[in-house]
């Protein structure tokens, strides 16, 4: 039977680099992914563009551990230098689009998966290659957690150069609205919203929330942008701005929102509350793992697949985060083969009830 070492899994990161998978558009990627895991013998399973298979037949006995990563990518921006397609390795280094973001997990978890496989283990374990990511769209990770059974742990493949992220801060985008009155801009008439909408911005600007996190910090408000007015001559009667909210995980969304809400005079609604913040105990078997290996835990400040999944789960992965959506992106090749390690070390024989 085919296993995943570490020239196979180079090789499938290769033809996923060179396999375009903008969110929406995975279904060429995920076909690759389908036909590697019956490759490799299991028997895949697909819901969209997301593709999964389990280790063994399931045990209602054991726990059931998730691997997840995602295959789509955001697009590819003018800066490139290189074709984001072509998978070329120099000096050690695999460039291509979502090399790093999320590539190189993609592959180590699959090899991890397969390795882990090989062996009884005190639990079930799913691989996940997930739709959607970079988008948190409904057909992504939210459309099949549910088909996939009780999961009690999730390790979500993102490049954290392999530290575990034991936080990760969530996500409110809020679309807020000042209301004035129209008049001319020549006469004394009118009730400008862009004045009524300043106090508001300031207060983002200047609020700062109670709770502060000893991982993830404050709770962070950026206003990202304003629209308002017709013509130069004519008072706005209406101030439209957004709002980027980033939770830590002292609070619900839905908490922030009505304090949001009780606080500025503009109208306020929110594109959704579910990207919420996650955590893990530091405690919990796996990290004490990952910190006997010297792997440090930290609190994430972006945002993944953690904020949809509604069970303790940790975020690393190969790579670096601050290579993600930049021009000539890139994974090192020594990157993935210890990321494989790390994964297994983790999780060979690790009862989740320690």
């Amino acid at each position: 039977m085919a296993r995943m070492d570490f020239d196979s899994a180079v090789a499938l990161l290769r033809r996923l680099i060179a396999t375009p998978s903008p969110s929406r558009g995975e279904a060429a990627a995920a076909d690759i992914m389908e036909a590697e895991l019956a490759r490799l013998g299991y028997a895949p399973k697909r819901k969209g563009n997301n593709v999964w298979a389990e280790a063994a037949p399931h045990d209602g006995t054991k726990p059931t551990v998730l691997f997840d990563a995602h295959i789509d990518t955001v697009r590819p921006s003018s800066a490139w230098r290189r074709d984001p397609y072509d998978a070329c390795i120099v000096d050690g280094r695999l460039y291509g689009l979502g090399s790093n973001d999320t590539g190189g997990s993609v592959v180590s978890l699959l090899a991890a998966f397969d390795a882990l496989a090989q062996r009884p283990q005190p639990y079930n374990l799913i691989y996940l290659a997930s739709a959607e990511e970079e988008i948190t769209g409904a057909g992504g990770v939210r459309a099949v957690i549910g088909e996939l059974g009780r999961i009690d742990f999730g390790v979500v493949g993102e490049p954290t150069g392999m530290n575990p992220a034991v936080a990760e801060k969530g996500l409110m985008v809020l679309d807020c609205t000042s209301h004035g009155r129209a008049g001319h801009a020549a006469r004394d008439e009118g009730d400008n919203a862009i004045y009524k909408a300043l106090p508001d911005m300031e207060w983002f600007r200047t609020h700062r929330f109670e709770r502060i996190s000893p991982l993830l910090g404050a709770v962070k408000m950026t206003v990202t942008g304003v629209q308002a007015g017709t013509q130069h001559n004519v008072v706005p009667a209406e101030c439209s701005f957004m709002v980027d909210v980033r939770p830590n995980e002292c609070y619900r969304n839905e908490e922030l929102l009505e304090e949001i809400r009780r606080s500025v005079s503009c109208d306020v609604v929110p594109r959704s509350t579910h990207l919420s913040s996650s955590s893990i105990d530091v405690s919990h078997p796996a990290v004490r793992r990952l910190a006997a290996l010297g792997r440090k835990p930290f609190g994430s400040p972006t945002l993944s697949n953690q904020a949809v999944m509604p069970f303790a789960t940790v975020k690393l992965g190969p790579g670096d985060s601050a290579r993600s959506h930049t021009a000539d992106e890139y994974i090192c090749l020594a990157e993935i083969d210890e990321a494989v390690g790390v994964y297994v070390t983790m999780m060979d024989g690790l009862v989740l009830s320690e």
